[in-house]
C-alpha cells in the first residue's frame, strides 16, 4: 500500500545521483512563473486517455520502464521534482515563448532549452540504444508531462506576462491568475476526479476524431497551441471577474485540449515502441 504513496524519483546519469529526499520538513517559497502547468488533474487526464490507445508492444516496454505505475501516476513527476535544486535545469523546458502572431524560430531559443528542446531530447533518450534504463525511465517521465504541458495554450504564450502569471483575475470571488484558471481552476471547477473525466472524453470522442487529433508533430502542436492562446489572452484582461461564464465559453476548449494531449501522447510514445 505504501508504495503506491510514494513517487519514486531516479536521477538521469548526468545529474549528480546524490538521495533526493521524498518529503522535506524544509520551507519553501512558491515562485508563480510559466514554468507552472496543467495542475495534478489535468495531466492525469491526458495520462489516462494516451493508455486507453497504447498498443501492446509500447505498454509493455511502458509497463517495464514505469516499474508497473500508470501514464497517470508518473504525468506529475516532472513538477514534483521542481522542489529539489537538482533538477534546476530543466526547469524551461515545460514551456517555449514567442511573439504573437510569429513562428516558433530554433535559432531564437532559449540557450537554457525549452519545451520542443525538452520533447526532442526525451524522444531522442529514448529512442537510444545505449541509453541505461535508469535514463529512459526518467526522460518517460519527462515526455509524458511535456506532451501534456504542450497543450496548456499559455505554455506557449508571451514571456512579458510569464504565460499568463501576471495577468492577475478573480475566479469566483477568489484571487487568481490567467494561467492558474487554465492550468487548474476550470478543471478543478468541473469537479470530477481524473479518471471520470478522461473516461468521459474518451466516450465522447469518436475514432474519426482521434485519428484526425493525431496528425502532425510535435513541432506543428507548439504552432497550434501558439494559436489558441491568443483566444485564451482576449479572454480576460489583468482585474477581470470570471465566473461561470468563463466556464460555460471554455470549458469545451480545455476539453479538447486535454483530448488532444492524449491522443498525441499516445501517437508518440507507439511510435517510439513499437
Amino acid at each position: 500500500m505504501l508504495s503506491l504513496l510514494l513517487v519514486l524519483i531516479s536521477l538521469p546519469s548526468e545529474i549528480d545521483s546524490k538521495e533526493i529526499p521524498l518529503f522535506s520538513t524544509e520551507p519553501f517559497e512558491i515562485v508563480f512563473t510559466n514554468e507552472v502547468v496543467w495542475g495534478q488533474t489535468g495531466h492525469r487526464v491526458v495520462g489516462q486517455i494516451a493508455e486507453a490507445f497504447l498498443s501492446k508492444k509500447a505498454k509493455r516496454e511502458i509497463h517495464r520502464l514505469l516499474d508497473g505505475h500508470s501514464l497517470a501516476f508518473a504525468s506529475t513527476i516532472a513538477d514534483e521534482i521542481k522542489s529539489d535544486r537538482a533538477y534546476d535545469s530543466f526547469g524551461p523546458w515545460h514551456y517555449v515563448n514567442y511573439e504573437m502572431g510569429g513562428y516558433y524560430d530554433p535559432s531564437k531559443a532559449d540557450e537554457r532549452g525549452d519545451i520542443v528542446y525538452g520533447i526532442q531530447k526525451s524522444i531522442e533518450v529514448l529512442e537510444s540504444k545505449s541509453t541505461s534504463d535508469v535514463d529512459k525511465r526518467f526522460y518517460l517521465k519527462l515526455l509524458i508531462h511535456f506532451i501534456g504541458d504542450l497543450h496548456q495554450p499559455l505554455h506557449v504564450g508571451r514571456a512579458e506576462d510569464q504565460g499568463g502569471n501576471r495577468i492577475q483575475v478573480s475566479w469566483f470571488s477568489r484571487n487568481s491568475n490567467l494561467h492558474r484558471v487554465w492550468d487548474s481552476d476550470l478543471i478543478d471547477g468541473y469537479n470530477m476526479s481524473y479518471d471520470e473525466l478522461a473516461q468521459e472524453l474518451l466516450r465522447s470522442t469518436t475514432s474519426a476524431e482521434r485519428k484526425e487529433l493525431a496528425k502532425g508533430t510535435y513541432l506543428d502542436w507548439v504552432e497550434e497551441s501558439h494559436q489558441i492562446v491568443g483566444r485564451v489572452y482576449a479572454s480576460a484582461s489583468s482585474g477581470a471577474r470570471l465566473g461561470y461564464r468563463y466556464t460555460y465559453d471554455f470549458n469545451p476548449l480545455v476539453f479538447e485540449q486535454l483530448a488532444k494531449g492524449g491522443v498525441r501522447l499516445a501517437k508518440i510514445l507507439n511510435d517510439l515502441f513499437d
